[in-house]
């Protein structure tokens, strides 16, 4: 078990970062570690990686603690890896042929998983699978040719910026070409009198909304500005949602490379390149009417360039943006109802990163990262403190901690929106898998209103569909049908040697797959269980596999691996 572990442990062993409790008097004077105050380090570095991205093997926590946690987590920052838009490319899934790929939206889901599941910048990835579920869009909805070529743009947008500016993140992504399609506004039309047409007011909306400021008035801990008669104050109007949609008009795809002839049809389709590029701004289509929102003003004949900087510095600079993306992002990381202290704090880096940048998102992960809220040893007992795992962190989770490869090379996870209730960019509408401020009804979070998101897709379906999804894959991997059959398949070295010890096998997966959150008392439940099989490290393959396979699917089904601390 963890013994009073934080991040500020790790500062012993090189680095540092975060606060906490002072670390061990002998590892400062560099008397040799005892067996608990290794075990300790062990499972403070696990518990910051799991928060970090999506694994914490043996070799990741053994750099976490040779580095610290704030330089391991600065050299992770740097790293970038191959494009999910040059991986779908490697595929051949250019290739124009009876396959359909030009139609093919399934093939973003392979991107996607294969990116969260190999990618080497995992922590990049993992802030972009954050940032997906707040600059949302769901691929059911982006009916374009190259569909997935879209996705994957969308996917290297969010990725590219994650530890950039917010600023330049905003730009991108309502340029982007699946957003344009998913929020209209991709083809939105200026006003036209004599038909009583007006702008598409989607996207105008849903920026607001959803992706910078929200519903009401912050302060910068989080919590709602209030009037004087103790009502919440809306932070825009519908006057400002119609106003600002005349700045999201004119926008076409850029389709300078053209079209190509499908072969044996008649049927031209755009050439995949212009799912890459962000839309081209087309001026006799763009609204030129004066636009006021937010107090701001596009006074009239304004070009839609310059409209486009005033809207989106507008937003960027609102005192809302900094409490409202900081908080879900500390959600989406770290705890699901986290404290306004701790939300302050992250909303302060957002408006100045210590040397004046407002937006700076690698400060801003960093601050969520390593703040003493993150690493206390005060949360691991704490009842308001933690999230539940979503389904595909912790399918993540399992394949880069027991690094998984795919034998036929072509990441075939699938949609696992039904077996899991959730995957990479395939949310059914621009809320997300789930809102940020949902409170699970009738239960101990209700009455103190505590949110928690992830508990929006529990219920009396999914609950065993996950057991049973698990059942299904962790023996021996997973299938992808016929005639491939496996595809995508689990390395258990290490644990395959445990066969047969079901303490030792249970000590490590603890510490790999929940930071050492077990209790104790659980942990005895599971060795007992596993006694009951009497595989040996003699036994099959076959047969010890499936021996790994129950203790992996008993720590993953506990409600203390589901609830990351």
């Amino acid at each position: 078990m963890l013994i009073g572990g934080s991040v500020a442990l790790l500062a012993a062993c090189g680095g540092g970062g975060g606060g906490g409790e002072s670390a061990p008097q002998a590892a400062q004077a560099g008397v040799p570690l005892t067996a608990a105050e290794n075990l300790a380090l062990d499972l403070a570095a696990a518990r910051f990686l799991q928060h970090a991205h999506f694994s914490s093997t043996d070799g990741e926590i053994a750099a976490v603690r040779q580095l610290g946690a704030s330089a391991w987590l600065a050299q992770q920052m740097t790293l970038t890896s191959q494009s999910a838009w040059d991986w779908l490319v490697s595929q051949g899934y250019t290739a124009i042929d009876s396959k359909n790929n030009y139609n093919n939206s399934n093939q973003a889901n392979y991107m996607a998983w294969h990116q969260l599941m190999t990618a080497p910048d995992s922590v990049r990835q993992r802030v972009a699978l954050a940032l997906s579920e707040f600059f949302v869009v769901g691929t059911e909805g982006v009916e374009l040719n190259w569909p997935q070529f879209a996705m994957a743009a969308f996917w290297d947008v969010l990725a590219s910026n994650a530890f950039g500016n917010y600023r330049t993140l905003l730009e991108a992504v309502t340029l982007n070409l699946a957003m344009g399609e998913y929020l209209n506004t991709l083809g939105n039309l200026k006003e036209d009198i004599p038909t009583g047409r007006q702008p598409d007011e989607n996207y105008a909306r849903e920026v607001m909304q959803l992706f910078s400021i929200g519903l009401v008035n912050l302060n910068i801990d989080g919590t709602p500005v209030l009037d004087n008669n103790g009502q919440q104050i809306e932070s825009y109007n519908q006057d400002d949602v119609s106003n600002l949609a005349r700045v999201f008009t004119g926008y076409l795809a850029d389709e300078t490379e053209g079209t190509v002839l499908v072969p044996n049809t008649t049927t031209r389709i755009k050439n995949v390149g212009y799912a890459k590029r962000p839309m081209l701004l087309t001026a006799s289509r763009h609204s030129t009417l004066e636009a006021n929102f937010l107090g701001a003003r596009v006074t009239a004949g304004t070009d839609g360039a310059r409209a486009l900087r005033i809207a989106l510095d507008t937003l960027f600079n609102h005192s809302n943006v900094g409490p409202f993306f900081g908080r879900q992002m500390i959600q989406r990381l770290v705890t699901s109802n986290p404290s306004p202290a701790y939300v302050a704090r992250v909303a302060s880096v957002f408006n100045n990163n210590g040397n004046g940048v407002r937006g700076d998102l690698t400060a801003v992960f960093r601050a969520i990262l390593l703040d003493e809220d993150a690493n206390s040893s005060a949360g691991l007992t704490s009842t308001s403190y933690g999230k539940l795992r979503e389904p595909i962190v912790r399918l993540a989770q399992w394949a880069r901690t027991f690094a998984v490869r795919s034998v036929l090379g072509t990441w075939r996870v699938g949609n696992l929106t039904t077996q899991l209730s959730q995957s990479p960019l395939q949310s059914s509408s621009v809320f997300n898998f789930f809102r940020p401020g949902y409170v699970p009804p009738n239960t101990t979070l209700t009455a103190s209103r505590s949110t928690a998101p992830e508990f929006q897709l529990v219920n009396e379906v999914s609950v065993p569909s996950y057991i049973n999804y698990l059942e299904g894959i962790l023996a021996r991997g997973i299938n992808v049908g016929t005639p491939e059959g496996l595809d995508i398949v689990p390395t258990y070295t290490t644990e395959l040697t445990l066969v047969g010890d079901p303490a030792a096998l249970i000590d490590r997966l603890n510490k790999l797959l929940t930071a050492g959150q077990l209790s104790k008392s659980t942990m005895e439940l599971m060795v007992a269980a596993l006694t009951f099989d009497r595989s040996t490290t003699a036994s099959s393959e076959t047969t010890k596999s499936a021996y790994v396979a129950k203790a992996i699917m008993l720590v993953m089904a506990s409600p203390e691996y589901l609830v990351q601390k």
